[in-house]
């Protein structure tokens, strides 16, 4: 009975090993495996011993898309790591502060030197890292400034065109406002300050609820349209390193940009006093001159042509010289001068008026003749 139950598993075991597919039976020999060259991709059989092909090298001196690759400008990220303002924010912002310069300044309107500075200021914002439309206009000031407002809203003073010796120069000190909006500056900045009233409210709500404790809360909060026109010296550093790069992209030679703090320094040193107001956050002017070199010989690759300067150039500048000059001769003939009370009794007719109160009408003293003996 044994046997008989042993034949039946050993029939029924060897009709469930033919039913198993042949390609689950383990083979005793492996099959013969493929050329390994032949099955690497191509760039893994350049990186081989013995390969004719160079094998790529990643390119630490100005990385791809840094802030150092000049060719990457307009698809790099150049602003600051922390923002709470959206792009719509901030071109909100920028324009409520334009309508405040506007209300408080007095516009060129001239259309010849308006249509220039525009087209020199949009060709730089083309060759920059700017996510924003600008709008540049021309305030008419002596004073040599130009200031960006978040969103792209752009002011170049009168004085600073005048003061540029080639469009070059004036070229230079529009990429450096042009950094700070393409940078976010002043919307990284506002971050920072909001930060700050975040961690000063524990202290407030131990300040007394007095006019004392209002100005100590007045003193802990940030006027945060200041930190859109105010930059640190770091941020002014970062822009005059984009903006030489901005220049060299737009064609410009980026050495006008030294050129003109050179002057600038030049004037300080001959009649103190004379560096404009706006200068005073910015980096001390000989480590500028300094750092500007330095960049230009490292991450500039040099150019046989630059463009220095224009006719056109010349040409607005002597034309708003003029419109500048009329209008100081139009301001000196309308405000109004003294007199001394003689010029006007000159210039007024005798009356025979003897109501009149003029000058010649006042009682006066005579000598009474000598009485006869």
């Amino acid at each position: 009975m044994n046997a008989i139950l042993r034949q039946s598993l050993n029939l029924a075991l060897g009709s469930a090993l033919l039913a198993i597919p042949a390609f689950a039976i383990p083979q005793s020999q492996a099959p013969p495996q493929q050329d390994s060259t032949k099955a690497q991709p191509a760039q893994q059989q350049a990186q081989q011993p013995g390969s004719e092909q160079p094998v790529p090298q990643k390119d630490t001196v100005n990385p791809r898309n840094s802030k150092e690759d000049v060719e990457a400008i307009g698809n790099r990220k150049v602003s600051c790591h922390m923002n709470w303002f959206s792009f719509e924010k901030e071109i909100g912002i920028g324009k409520s502060l334009a309508q405040e310069v506007e209300r408080s300044s007095k516009l060129i309107d001239d259309p010849v030197v308006t249509e220039y500075v525009n087209r020199v200021g949009q060709n730089l914002v083309r060759n920059s890292d700017a996510k924003v439309p600008f709008t540049i206009k021309v305030i008419d000031s002596d004073e040599v400034n130009a200031f960006a407002l978040p969103g792209g809203f752009f002011f170049v003073n009168s004085g600073l065109i005048l003061r540029a010796q080639e469009e070059s120069e004036l070229a230079g000190v529009m990429a450096h406002e042009i950094s700070h909006v393409t940078a976010r500056h002043g919307t990284c900045q506002a971050t920072k300050g909001e930060l700050t009233q975040l961690a000063s409210i524990p202290a407030m709500i131990f300040i007394p609820y007095t006019w004392a404790g209002y100005a100590m809360y007045q003193g802990l909060n940030l006027a945060i349209p200041l930190t859109f026109l105010k930059f640190s010296r770091d941020n002014e550093r970062e822009a005059d390193f984009l903006g030489i790069q901005y220049m060299y992209k737009a064609g410009y030679d980026p050495n006008s940009y030294v050129t003109f703090f050179e002057r600038i320094q030049a004037d300080e040193k001959r009649r103190p006093g004379t560096i404009p107001k706006v200068f005073s956050t910015h980096p001390p002017t000989p480590e500028r001159i300094e750092n500007t070199q330095k960049e230009i010989a490292r991450i500039l690759p040099a150019r046989q042509e630059y463009i220095v300067t224009t006719s056109e150039f010349d040409t607005v500048k002597a034309r708003l010289r003029n419109l500048m000059f009329s209008r100081k001769v139009t301001d000196a003939k309308d405000k109004p001068t003294l007199r001394t009370k003689t010029e006007q009794s000159k210039k007024q007719p005798t009356s025979t008026d003897p109501s009149s109160t003029s000058d010649d009408d006042r009682p006066t003293l005579k000598r009474r003749p000598d009485s006869q003996p």
